[in-house]
């Protein structure tokens, strides 16, 4: 009894820990992503391409036949083919398919595009930058009020201003 119970606590703890719930709703919410981009895909954008294409975008019953079941009299569309046993080379099925994921990845493409621009937030305005600390302002004046003798004085030659910094090589 203490084996089973162990295992069934052993199992509660991991089915409520916090991956495994992030998990099943991702999941679930992936299911339902998928249901409204299918609907997309085949409720409105199909709608449009065939209009614009002035006919019916589907392949699916362009196939070649590789071997034709003996005596097979019935409709020779892929379904009953198939059906009765033929080997047929589904090109039309695939390219359908094909095409419908191109659809479906551009669909996606554009939501999550769209969904990562409304949740894009605008970058904060750059902060001010701190004022230096009391000493360094202190230090500033004293060099100003030097700067502000040593302008009245008048240097000779002879003697070179104490404040001037030498040109670099």
């Amino acid at each position: 009894m203490s084996k089973a119970k162990g295992f069934l606590q052993e199992f509660r703890d991991f089915a409520v820990k916090g991956n495994a719930i992030d998990l099943a709703v991702g999941v679930i919410i992936g299911a339902a992503f998928g249901k409204i981009v299918d609907s997309i895909v085949k409720d409105i954008i199909m709608p449009v391409a065939n209009w614009i294409l002035g006919g019916q975008v589907d392949f699916t019953n362009k196939f070649w036949i590789l071997r034709m079941p003996e005596g097979y009299t019935g409709p020779m569309n892929y379904a009953d083919l198939t059906k009765a046993g033929a080997v047929v080379l589904a090109w039309g099925n695939f390219l359908t398919i094909f095409i419908n994921f191109i659809l479906l990845a551009f669909v996606i493409f554009w939501m999550v595009k769209a969904i990562n621009s409304a949740r894009h937030k605008p970058e904060p305005a750059p902060a001010k930058p701190a004022a230096p600390p009391e000493d360094v302002v202190v230090l500033r004046e004293i060099r100003d009020l030097l700067l502000k003798q040593n302008a009245a004085v008048p240097h000779t030659p002879a003697s070179p201003d104490p404040l001037r910094r030498p040109d670099p090589l």
